[in-house]
C-alpha cells in the first residue's frame, strides 16, 4: 500500500506516465526475461480473400468428381459393359452387318466434307472479322453464332422445307434430277451448318489478340497476301485450328437432331452412326446398339486422346506462341 501510495504521488507530481514495463514490474524497471510471466502468441499468416480452406478445397474437389463420375464416366462406362454383355463375337457380327459398315462410312464421309468446309470457312471467317473493319461485322459474327441459338431439328427442318419436293426450291430440283433432302447432299448441308461455329469461335479471339502488326511487317518485306498468310498468320493460328478442327470433328461425327430430319432413316442409305443407334435400339436389339454406340464413342475417345497427344508433344511450341502475343 504505501509503494501503491508512493508511484501514485509521483505520478500526479511529476505528470509522466509509468512505463508499461515498470507497470508490469511493479514499478522496479526490470524486462522479465522471455518465457516468465508471458507466453509468446504465434502470429498466424493471413489468409488470400481468394483462397479457401483446406476442407472447403476437399468438398469442391469431392463434389467436381463426383459429378463427372454420374455424369460422364459412369454412362461411358456402361456403353462398354453393355456393348460386350452378348460377348465379343456378337459384338462384333454387330459391328461388321452390312446396315451397320453402311452407317460408319456414311458418318466418315460426311466428317470428311464438313470438317475442310468448316476449317476453310473459319479461317476466313476469322481472318475478316479480326484483321479488318468493315460494315456488317457485328452481323457476320451473329450470324457465326447462330447455330448455337437455334435447334438442330428446326436447322433440319429449314432444309426441308427449302430443298424438298414441296419446298421452295423442290420443284426445280426435282424436274433437274437433283436429290438434297433424304440424301447424301441433305446429310452433308445439315451437318456443315450445325459445326460451323467451332473453327471460327476458336480462331477469332487468337486473332485479335494478335493483331495485324506481324502481317504488316511481313507486307512491307515485300511478301505478298498468299506467302505472309501461308508463313505468318498461318502458324500463329495452327493449335487453336487444330482445336477447332477436332471439336468440328466430333460433333459432325454425333450429329442426331437435324440429321434426322433430313436423313428420312434409310436403312444402310441415309443412316449415320447415331441414327443407326436409334433404329436399333428402338427395335429392342440393345446388344447392337450399344455396340455401334461403343465405335462411336470410342471414334470421339480417339479424337481427344489425339489432341491429348499432340498438346503434349508440341507443349513448347503452343506456349511460346502464346506468350508471345
Amino acid at each position: 500500500m504505501v509503494m501503491a501510495s508512493e508511484t501514485s504521488l509521483a505520478l500526479d507530481m511529476s505528470g509522466a506516465r509509468p512505463s508499461p514495463v515498470a507497470a508490469f514490474d511493479g514499478g522496479t524497471g526490470a524486462v522479465p526475461a522471455f518465457g516468465e510471466g508471458s507466453r509468446a502468441v504465434p502470429r498466424r499468416r493471413p489468409r488470400s480473400p481468394t483462397s479457401e480452406s483446406p476442407g472447403m478445397r476437399r468438398l469442391l474437389i469431392g463434389i467436381a468428381v463426383a459429378f463427372l463420375a454420374l455424369v460422364l464416366f459412369l454412362p461411358l462406362a456402361l456403353v462398354f459393359v453393355e456393348a460386350f454383355r452378348g460377348g465379343v463375337a456378337l459384338y462384333l457380327e454387330s459391328i461388321v452387318e452390312p446396315d451397320a459398315l453402311a452407317a460408319i462410312r456414311l458418318t466418315l464421309l460426311v466428317a470428311a466434307i464438313a470438317v475442310p468446309a468448316n476449317c476453310v470457312f473459319g479461317l476466313a471467317a476469322a481472318w475478316c472479322v479480326a484483321k479488318f473493319e468493315f460494315r456488317g461485322k457485328s452481323l457476320l459474327t451473329t450470324l457465326i453464332d447462330l447455330p448455337f441459338s437455334v435447334s438442330p431439328v428446326i436447322s433440319g427442318l429449314v432444309y426441308v422445307l427449302l430443298f424438298g419436293a414441296q419446298g421452295l426450291l423442290g420443284p426445280f430440283l426435282v424436274r433437274n434430277g437433283i436429290e438434297i433432302v433424304f440424301a447424301v447432299p441433305g446429310i452433308v448441308l445439315a451437318t456443315v451448318f450445325i459445326t460451323v461455329p467451332f473453327v471460327a469461335r476458336e480462331l477469332i479471339p487468337l486473332m485479335q489478340e494478335q493483331g495485324t502488326g506481324d502481317e504488316e511487317a511481313a507486307i512491307s518485306l515485300g511478301a505478298s497476301g498468299w506467302r505472309t498468310f501461308r508463313s505468318v498468320t498461318l502458324p500463329n493460328v495452327k493449335w487453336a485450328l487444330l482445336y477447332g478442327v477436332l471439336l468440328c470433328n466430333a460433333r459432325a461425327m454425333g450429329e442426331f437432331g437435324a440429321v434426322s430430319v433430313v436423313s428420312g432413316h434409310i436403312r444402310g442409305v441415309t443412316n449415320t452412326m447415331p441414327l443407326h443407334v436409334e433404329i436399333l435400339y428402338n427395335e429392342y436389339a440393345f446388344s447392337a446398339a450399344f455396340a455401334v454406340a461403343s465405335l462411336l464413342a470410342l471414334l470421339a475417345l480417339i479424337t481427344l486422346g489425339l489432341k491429348t497427344v499432340l498438346e503434349w508433344r508440341y507443349a513448347d511450341g503452343l506456349k511460346a506462341t502464346r506468350g508471345g502475343h
